[in-house]
């Protein structure tokens, strides 16, 4: 068992972004503790190559592996992830001490001109470098140009404002963790575009061994966040789909005829728009997993693993 560090190492991503959300921990868990928390950057593959497709960088885990060693190797004590960028495997190494309260996980437009989704003419470029997005955005049949992009919050904004896309389509909680909501022309409905496998939830992780760390990290553990997002990336392990394929899932903490109970929702669809699987189900609060790994059946019964296996082949950057 390993002793708590003062002040506590806080390993993350350097990104505008990553360091807010990292920072917004440190001050949530010295607010709720006492400990002093320092914020290290660690560079991962993910953010030096802003220009190769996800799935040639390996795809699932490249925004986390070198966060996760930095942990290994005791250079920092614990990292923050976006939980969407977290491989559905776990590692031995390390322990998933909390999930932080969920931001709003739906995605959102930010197009020329106070644009809706609906309201961009046929041809317009769109933005994302979510195959998931990709096919979702195909799906509803507005004949919109869908363009693969990489690089930050700011690099894609620059690209609509500079005229480069007629609009991008980028995660919620990023923006309102940033402060700049108000940038997003239209929240997308779920109805429309399901989000990532744990978007708007934070990851925290530390050593297996650091018994103390992980003690003091579960203060910031939300029970119906942790609940939800299980079910998410239970289904994801289930269709044997990395962070970087075309799911969206999107659980909540429902009131059911016995109590509380999760409600799933997910998609799988192919980069082009058709086909797509979209299917539901709900149960016992107490078993997260189960509830995915029984919708992923279904799903897999409606041929998704054709659907993950085509979006390997090609999609968006």
């Amino acid at each position: 068992m390993t002793e708590v560090t003062s002040p506590l190492r806080l390993g993350t991503r350097a990104s505008d972004l990553a360091t807010t959300q990292s920072g917004l921990v440190a001050e949530r868990l010295t607010e709720l503790t006492g400990a002093s928390v320092e914020l290290v950057a660690v560079s991962t593959e993910g953010d030096r190559d802003q220009t190769s497709r996800l799935q040639d960088l390996g795809g699932t885990g490249v925004f986390v592996a070198a966060l996760r060693e930095a942990v290994i190797a005791g250079e920092v004590d614990f990292a923050v992830h976006s939980l969407k960028d977290l491989p559905t495997a776990p590692d031995p190494r390390l322990v998933l001490a909390a999930v932080t309260q969920r931001e709003d996980a739906r995605d959102v437009l930010v197009a020329r001109d106070g644009l809706s989704l609906g309201e961009l003419p046929v041809g317009s470029r769109v933005g994302t470098g979510s195959p998931r997005r990709q096919a979702q955005l195909n799906a509803l049949g507005l004949g919109l140009e869908v363009v693969g992009v990489r690089g930050n919050v700011d690099t894609r904004l620059g690209k609509v404002a500079s005229g480069e896309l007629d609009a991008v389509v980028l995660a919620r909680a990023g923006l309102l963790r940033l402060g700049r909501q108000d940038e997003a022309t239209e929240i997308l409905d779920p109805i429309q575009v399901l989000p990532a496998p744990g978007q708007g939830a934070l990851a925290v992780e530390c050593r297996v061994d650091a018994d103390a760390t992980a003690q003091l990290l579960a203060v910031l553990d939300d029970p119906d966040t942790r609940a939800a997002v299980t079910a998410e990336r239970s289904l994801l392990a289930t269709l044997e789909a990395g962070c970087s394929a075309p799911v969206g899932a999107l659980a909540d903490v429902v009131w059911g005829d016995d109590g509380d109970e999760v409600w799933l929702r997910a998609t799988v669809g192919d980069p082009s728009g058709s086909p797509t699987i979209r299917l539901s189900a709900s149960g016992s609060l107490d078993e997260p997993s189960a509830i995915g790994e029984r919708l992923a059946a279904e799903m897999l019964a409606e041929g998704a693993a054709d659907l993950v296996a085509t979006s390997r082949a090609g999609s968006v950057s």
